[in-house]
């Protein structure tokens, strides 16, 4: 009988302790939530405040100044088009890395400032942006919204009143991010903005903003077609892989499209003149192909002397591991482009502290010069790698590219300040030195 007192009492006390616990437990976890919930309203004020200050800021940019500005119109099939006889310039600008977050303020300032100087300076007839253009990485930005950076970068452009694109970069729409690819694109196709020529490209094509920009003379003979493609982002858009950085590449159905458009516009050219040749182009995405990891590579092993197959022009690469770090698996858009003869050139970005140009097989690669102060641990305090890349096509068909650093004398204009960096890579020719 003492027993079963003795487990009664037992029972009950440890029911009154398990009482108390599970009291104190709650309590805990709704403090927890109430901090958390407290912590989220805040974030979300201080982002909305930033957002706002940024697209302010972009607005306060006085309008380019371009003599007789190009003015393009669209054709009967849909194609924006220039009309010159002249040169035509085309300002590279990649991985711009706008985090539009509380913690990303003071950087995404100085990179709407290094833009505004360089396209002040340059007057550029075409700004095409190769990717990367927002950062929606928590840690670093403070939100995951991407389009909180597109929307202050249209706005900055939109205030400049130049013409500009963009193709998509790997960070425009992350995983993680509030949105995806198509509404990103859907954004940009918003004819809200004057000044963008940003289309989404068919359907029926893997990625989106694969789409051409044509130049004629007088004439009306195509003499630079700009061709603009989505080189994806994962390679199966997954968090794990973002992580991982397991790039994608460009897909089959785009080469075939590659194909067509290049076809169409040598048809376009010889009904003007029978005899005109491959109409000549200028490609743009953002990660690099393959090719341009073997070209470089070849060059490297060869002690970094040419070889038949590779002529270095300019530039270093300066990722860590002196790496190309390209899409996963192969594609045959050089293999196309070898081909069918049309592209002089390809520009991508992605790699921030690579803006090396080589030549391979007779096509030209072209890592433009970054403007990121964000992504890279300590890169807002560095300066080698900042900068922008002027194309100038020419009324015959060639082409010059010359690459600009941000800090040199070039972009000392009278309103516009920079900050103090390290050139890091002031000595380094080929290469990053060992570490």
């Amino acid at each position: 009988m003492f027993l079963c007192y003795s487990k009664n009492v037992n029972r009950k006390v440890w029911c009154f302790i398990a009482k108390v616990k599970c009291k104190k437990g709650k309590k805990i976890l709704l403090i927890f939530v109430c901090v958390a919930v407290a912590i989220t309203v805040i974030a979300a004020l201080a982002n909305f405040i930033v957002f706002k200050a940024l697209v302010k800021k972009g607005s306060e940019y006085n309008k380019v100044e371009i003599e007789n500005q190009l003015v393009p119109q669209k054709d009967e099939n849909d194609y924006w088009y220039f009309t010159t006889d002249g040169d035509f310039k085309v300002m590279h600008l990649t991985d711009i890395h706008i985090g539009g977050g509380w913690m990303s303020y003071g950087k995404d300032m100085k990179a709407l400032n290094a833009v505004a100087t360089m396209i002040t300076k340059e007057k550029p007839d075409l700004v095409i942006a190769s990717g990367d253009i927002a950062y929606p990485v928590f840690f670093q930005a403070g939100t995951f919204n991407n389009y909180s950076g597109a929307k202050i970068f249209a706005n900055l452009m939109e205030s400049l009143g130049v013409y500009w694109d963009v193709t998509f970069g790997n960070h425009d729409s992350e995983p993680y991010s509030y949105f995806d690819r198509e509404r990103v694109s859907e954004f940009y196709s918003d004819s809200e903005y004057k000044y963008c020529l940003y289309q989404a490209g068919p359907e029926d094509v893997d990625g989106y903003g694969n789409h051409i920009i044509k130049v004629k003379n007088s004439d009306g003979l195509i003499t630079q077609g700009i061709v603009l493609m989505d080189s994806q982002a994962y390679v199966d858009d997954t968090i794990l892989t973002s992580i991982k950085g397991t790039y994608d590449n460009i897909h089959g159905n785009q080469v075939e499209w590659y194909e067509a458009e290049i076809k169409k516009l040598n048809e376009e050219n010889k009904k003007i003149d029978k005899k005109a040749e491959a109409v000549k182009t200028q490609v743009f995405f953002h990660i690099p192909l393959v090719e341009m990891s073997d070209a470089w590579k070849e060059f490297q092993e060869n002690d970094f002397e040419n070889t038949e197959k590779v002529k270095y022009i300019e530039g270093i690469i300066g990722e860590g591991g002196r790496r190309v770090y390209c899409g996963f698996g192969e594609d045959d858009l050089f293999e196309k482009m070898l081909e069918l003869g049309s592209t002089q050139a390809m520009h991508n970005g992605h790699d921030h502290y690579n803006n090396t140009t080589v030549e391979y097989k007779g096509i030209k690669f072209s890592y433009g010069y970054s403007i990121d102060y964000l992504a890279y641990i300590g890169i807002s305090k560095e300066g080698s790698q900042r900068g922008c890349t002027m194309i100038t096509c020419k009324p015959d068909s060639t082409f010059t590219i010359d690459k600009y650093n941000y800090y040199s004398d070039r972009y000392d204009l009278e309103g516009f300040t920079r900050e103090e960096v390290t050139m890091q890579f002031a000595d380094v020719k080929y290469q990053v030195e060992e570490e």
